[in-house]
Parts: structure tokens; sequence; C-alpha cells
């Protein structure tokens, strides 16, 4: 099979979620078809050179449907021959974009493919496409639904996380995020957002609070505590988990990941790409894989899928000098961590999304783009990158550096 190698990647920085955010007024085909207009520039890129175009995104509704991708591709100038497809598997729809990628090159049915994902939360607000999952009474019953915050704080209880635990972990991302910025780990990989004159409104991720404090953590009110009372969801997950005889809840808004805009994009090809594109590849995809797992709890996936995706690499932790999982919660990357037995120094090492905001559809692109940058900055060799996303599902990608 043709090995699918990462030639770039950029990304938009991430616009707070809300009617105040700078990129509410930046619709999500627009975010999109800024990002693929900067990686085609910057790489001098024919873009008739390219087959397809696969986009993840979650609110696939409103301006956002459609398939999206396609109307981002001509928006931002691409060739009309490049195709379009609109991936959703929730949280980890950007890296499964990535993963469709590489499975269209590995296949030979594709040369060149930008893979990534874009969100526009301040415009289309969170549960807007809810389906049968959530919606329909009967799945809803049949499944234990409970929203994702109530699968945080389970996971909090069942191992025991504490407050404080999870309040430092928080912090630790805040921490981390603003030390890869101020550092200008980030500067090569961000396409600043214009506006209509061509002017720049944001060129940073909106969301950090690099000033935060323990103090100032430890004072903010759990999320998803009447959410769990008194909307019954404590109940419902109970009768899924009869060994718990309460849920602590311990997740706030600062142990969350944030709700933000955004878009990420990929370029990935052949061997015969970087000929005819006179590209050097900077990574190969050695793997990739998709699970699901226990949809109540919903969050539990990435230990699983990345020993999955060891596994079809034939590689073990060990192997692995990086790893990225999307800070859904703080108990997630906490419970990853212990589960693998990983040293916290090789996870998340510039932040993530507790810090800077996880912007649906476009996140998994995010991360994997991130996690190229520092092994190459760090002169290491492989990542493995992996998201929980809802419904119990995971994702998970590893990349080498050529």
């Amino acid at each position: 099979m043709a090995e699918a190698l990462i030639f770039d990647h950029v990304r938009t920085p991430r616009g707070k979620g809300r009617d105040d955010g700078a990129l509410r007024e930046i619709a999500a085909v627009q975010l999109t078809a800024q990002t693929l207009g900067n990686l085609a520039e910057r790489n001098k890129l024919d873009t008739g050179l390219l087959d397809d175009v696969v986009l993840g995104c979650v609110q696939t509704t409103g301006e956002q449907g459609g398939n999206i991708a396609r109307a981002a591709v001509l928006e931002a100038g691409y060739s009309q021959s490049v195709g379009g497809q609109q991936v959703h598997r929730f949280c980890a729809s950007g890296l499964d974009a990535i993963n469709i990628a590489a499975a269209q090159i590995g296949s030979d049915g594709a040369d060149a493919v930008v893979a990534g994902g874009v969100e526009s939360m301040s415009r289309i607000f969170l549960g807007a496409d809810s389906g049968a999952w959530t919606s329909d009474p009967s799945v809803a019953y049949n499944t234990y639904f409970a929203p994702q915050g109530i699968g945080a704080d389970l996971i909090a209880t069942l191992d025991n996380y504490s407050r404080e635990d999870i309040d430092a972990y928080a912090l630790l991302s805040q921490k981390r995020a603003a030390h890869a910025w101020q550092s200008g780990y980030f500067s090569n990989s961000i396409a600043p957002v214009r506006d209509v004159l061509g002017e720049i409104i944001l060129d940073t991720d909106e969301h950090m609070r690099p000033d935060v404090t323990a103090e100032q953590l430890a004072g903010l009110p759990a999320a998803f505590e009447a959410l769990g009372n008194k909307g019954g969801f404590d109940g419902v997950a109970l009768q899924k988990y009869p060994e718990v005889e309460a849920i602590r809840h311990v997740h706030t808004a600062g142990s969350s990941s944030g709700i933000v805009d955004g878009a990420a994009a990929m370029l990935i090809g052949n061997k015969s790409f970087a000929a005819s594109a006179g590209l050097k590849a900077r990574a190969r995809i050695r793997s990739f894989a998709s699970i699901g797992s226990e949809p109540t709890i919903m969050l539990t996936a990435p230990a699983a899928v990345a020993e999955k995706a060891l596994r079809r690499a034939g590689m073990a932790v060990s192997d692995i000098d990086l790893f990225e999982i999307n800070e859904a919660f703080a108990s997630v990357v906490m419970r990853f961590t212990n589960a693998l037995q990983l040293d916290m120094e090789k996870v998340n090492v510039n932040g993530g999304a507790i810090a800077m905001g996880h912007p649906l559809g476009a996140t998994g692109a995010m991360i994997a783009g991130t996690v190229l940058d520092e092994l190459e900055r760090r002169d290491l060799h492989t990542a493995l990158v992996t998201l929980c996303a809802g419904n119990g599902l995971g994702t998970a990608t590893i990349i080498e550096r050529i």
C-alpha cells in the first residue's frame, strides 16, 4: 500500500464561541476557505493536483450543512476538479478526516487530499443537530443517555479523582498553553483570520486564561451538578453503574473544554504527489483506528483505541515519544494517562482544549498538527493522537516523522 505522507498543516486561532467572540461574524465556510487558501499559498500548491478535501464538522445543520467541504473548496478558489466530503464522528471528526484521507491514499484511491475540520460554535449552538441518540426517548432510554459532563464526573468518581486533582490538571493545561504561545511554538502553523476588508481580526487563541490561579479555579461552581440532580441524569447514569453510590460533581467550566470557533487543514499525499508538487514530506501516518465504547459514560475510548492503533502499527506504548489527547474534560486525560501508565511530561505538552478550546469538528486536525510541530521542535520521532467522541466513540492516529 502507498504511504500516506504529511506535507504541511495550518489552523486558525480559536475564537470564543460566544456573541462577543472575535470570529462570531465569520461563517464556518469562510473560516475553512481562508485556511485552505493559506495552506495552498504557503506551499505554492497547484490545487488541480488534489483529489479531495475531507472536512470534519459536528453541527451539520444550517450554514454548516450541505457538504461544507465542497462549498469551502470553491470559496477558496481551488480547482473545481477537487472533490469534497463532510465527516461527522462527533469530537473525533477532524482526526477521522485525516484517517479517511490516509485510507484513500493508502488504497491508491487518491494521490493527494486535504483533510481537516471546522466548527463555528458561536453561530451554530451545541446540540443543534441533535438526533435519535439524544432526542428519541426510546433510543435515549435503551442507551442510558446522559450528557458528557455527567460522564466526566462519573469517571472522576470511579477513579477517585478529587476536585483538587481535576483543578490541578486544568491549571497545568493553562500554564502549558501560555508557555507554548509565549515561546512561539504555534506561530508557524497559525493562519490569522481576516475580515472582508482583509484586516486581521484574530491571530491568537482567544479562550486562554494564562493568569488563572488555583484559588480562582477552586472558586468555580460545579458545572454539571444541577444537570445531574435536578435534570435527573445522575439517576440514569447510576442505573448503568449501580456500584456507584453517588456521583461527585468535580468538573467546572475551568476544567472542561472551551466552546470556540476554528478551522484546520492538513495536506496529505503519496510520493507521486510529492514529486509533482515539489514538496518534501514531514511525516507519515503509521496507523489509525476507531472504536465504540460504553455510551453512557461516553468518554473512556481513548486508551482502548490507542492500544488498537498501536497493535495495527506493530508498536508498543514505549515506542511513542509524545501523546496528544483531546482535553474534553480533565478526567478524560487523567484516566487515559493512568490506563497507559504514561509520563505526564509526554502528554499534551503544550496544553489543550481546557486552555485553548475545542472547536468540535476541527480539534482532531488541530492537535495532530500541534504534535507534529512539537516532534520537530524536540527532534523526536513518533506521536499518538486520540480523542473521545459522543456516544462512546474514539479515534486514534499514529504519525512518524520522516
